[in-house]
């Protein structure tokens, strides 16, 4: 159980033994349909005061705003859920409160606890999206009580700006050792705030029953579950969630997209790291349409000589000198690909022996005639180069 270190033990005990007791109090008002039977104190909107009796002037006239009444309201009307889980979650919407009529001198204690709307156990119907009776409730979860992290302070300070409950967490886990609030799943809570005056006498257990002031706020009701059921839920939750920014989709006003691929043009008014390299290849690919070519990749400055000379032999070239010269895009890869007078490879420095390696051609050899002749003529040596007599 999670308590202030400062507070005085006779405060302890004599407070969490009154709050923890719901003895002659009244049952908390499950919907607003109940609230209407229920009496003025507790209308829907309105906190509901569940201590009855004389209390002391120092919590007599205190007041208790709910904060983000609005977005509490709309989550009421489609059936609150709060995710329970074994580590612990924080609520959403968070309890928020602004506190007024406060001593601003006193020293007060602001703790929650978490009381069950009725003893039956819930299970939620897709096809209707309602939530239906499944059955009697678990056993009854340990009761725990928590308290603001600031507590115990002055009326003043509580007074001074909106006290927020943005630590408390909510969990299944039975076995919990970290001071959360253990909740059944499937089974609906009513939060209660209550404002603790943290009396300085020594028999302040004398007068706990009128040292405290409790609240409760009908739209603050929720289901606990382990997951969302209502997928109106969910969408409420994303869209009013700060924390929830990764499961919303893409505003169109403030995310680019390219309807084609990185190296087309960008839209308009779309701020990319790109957009100066995008404006120059744009510009690149204008110039080079007026001059009759189109934008497609560049080939080396080696690659377009060979080509040129390749299907424009020099003396062409200079007749037709005044003509555009194609641009080396538009040959077929098999001319960019071959270099010029590719041949036979002949390795004069090498023996025809059998000591020589031969080295496979690029190309297929021709084949040789029946009986080893070849078409061309036999060479045979000039007269004389054997030192023997010409004929």
């Amino acid at each position: 159980m999670l308590f202030c270190p400062g507070s005085p033990p006779a405060f302890l005990s004599a407070s969490l033994g009154m709050l923890t007791s719901s003895e002659g109090l009244p049952p908390p008002p499950a919907s607003p349909e109940w609230a209407a039977g229920l009496g003025p104190s507790l209308t829907y909107g309105e906190p509901a005061r569940l201590d009855a009796g004389w209390k002391n002037p120092h919590v007599s006239n205190v007041s208790v705003q709910l904060e983000m009444r609005g977005l509490w309201e709309e989550f009421h009307q489609l059936g609150t859920e709060m995710i329970v889980t074994k580590a612990g979650r924080r609520m959403f919407p968070t309890f928020q409160v602004k506190i007024l009529g406060m001593d601003t001198l006193a020293d007060y204690a602001l703790l929650m606890d978490f009381v069950p709307l009725d003893d039956k156990r819930y299970r939620y119907a897709f096809h209707s999206s309602t939530w239906l009776v499944a059955g009697k409730a678990d056993p009854a979860t340990p009761g725990r009580m928590h308290f603001h992290p600031d507590s115990p302070a002055k009326g003043a300070q509580w007074m001074r700006q909106i006290v927020s409950f943005d630590k408390l967490k909510l969990t299944n886990n039975l076995l919990d050792d970290n001071g959360h609030i253990i909740l059944n799943s499937m089974h609906r809570y009513q939060p209660r705030f209550h404002v603790v005056f943290v009396d300085p006498r020594k028999d302040s257990e004398r007068y706990a029953q009128e040292n405290f002031k409790s609240f409760v706020f009908a739209e603050t009701q929720f289901t606990a579950v382990t997951a969302y059921q209502n997928h109106r839920i969910t969408q409420l939750k994303i869209a009013s969630n700060p924390f929830a920014k990764g499961f919303r989709e893409c505003d169109p006003d403030s995310w680019p997209r390219a309807s084609r691929p990185l190296l087309g043009p960008m839209p308009e008014g779309s701020q990319s790291s790109l957009a100066p390299l995008m404006k120059k290849d744009q510009q690149k690919e204008r110039d080079l349409d007026k001059a009759g070519q189109s934008f497609l990749p560049r080939f080396s400055a080696s690659a377009s000589r060979m080509a040129s000379q390749l299907h424009h032999p020099p003396g062409l070239c200079r007749e037709i000198s005044g003509m555009p010269r194609p641009s080396p895009a538009r040959l077929p890869p098999e001319v960019l690909l071959a270099p010029p007078g590719y041949g036979p490879m002949s390795y004069p420095g090498l023996s025809g022996g059998a000591s020589a390696r031969a080295r496979p051609a690029p190309y297929r050899l021709p084949e040789a005639k029946a009986g080893g002749s070849q078409s061309a003529p036999p060479l045979r040596p000039p007269p004389g180069a054997l030192g023997q007599d010409p004929e």
